[in-house]
C-alpha cells in the first residue's frame, strides 16, 4: 500500500467516524417495554402482565389502544399523558394513572430525562397487548 492510499484511508475512516452520528441523528428515539411478569389470572380469559416502560427525552408511544384495563406508575422523571374524553395531563415521579381498556390514548416524553414507568396490564389472553390507532 502506497503512501497516498494509507492516507486516503485514513482521511476517509476519520471522516466516517465524525460523520457516523449525525447518520442516526434524525432517528426517533426508541422506547423500551420490558415484560417482567406474565400469569393467569381468576378471572376468566384474562391474565395479568406486568412490564417496564423506558421513555426517552422527546419520544412519543403514538396513538394506541389496549384489550386490558392498565394501571401505571411513574417511577422516574414525566410524561404527557393524552386519553380521549380526558383533559391532557404531566404526570410525574410518583403519580399513577388508570388507562381504561380500549381507551385512545399516549403518553409522550416532552422532559431533559428518561421516563420510567411500572405498568400492570389486566388483559384479556391471547389478544395483542398494544393495539396501534390508524
Amino acid at each position: 500500500m502506497n503512501r497516498m492510499h494509507k492516507i486516503a484511508t485514513i482521511a476517509a475512516a476519520l471522516a466516517f467516524a465524525c460523520l457516523a452520528p449525525a447518520l442516526h441523528a434524525d432517528e426517533a428515539p426508541k422506547i423500551q417495554r420490558q415484560i417482567l411478569l406474565k400469569d393467569d389470572l381468576s378471572i376468566a380469559g384474562h391474565e395479568g402482565v406486568m412490564v417496564r416502560v423506558e421513555i426517552p427525552p422527546g419520544a412519543a408511544e403514538g396513538y394506541h389502544t389496549h384489550p386490558a384495563d392498565v394501571f401505571a406508575f411513574v417511577l422516574e422523571g414525566e410524561v404527557v399523558q393524552e386519553l380521549a374524553g380526558r383533559p391532557t395531563v404531566t404526570l410525574k415521579a410518583g403519580d399513577v394513572f388508570h388507562v381504561p381498556a380500549n381507551a385512545v390514548h399516549q403518553a409522550t416524553n416532552k422532559g431533559s430525562v428518561p421516563a420510567k414507568i411500572a405498568v400492570v396490564f389486566v388483559a384479556e389472553k391471547g389478544k395483542p397487548l398494544t393495539v396501534p390507532v390508524k
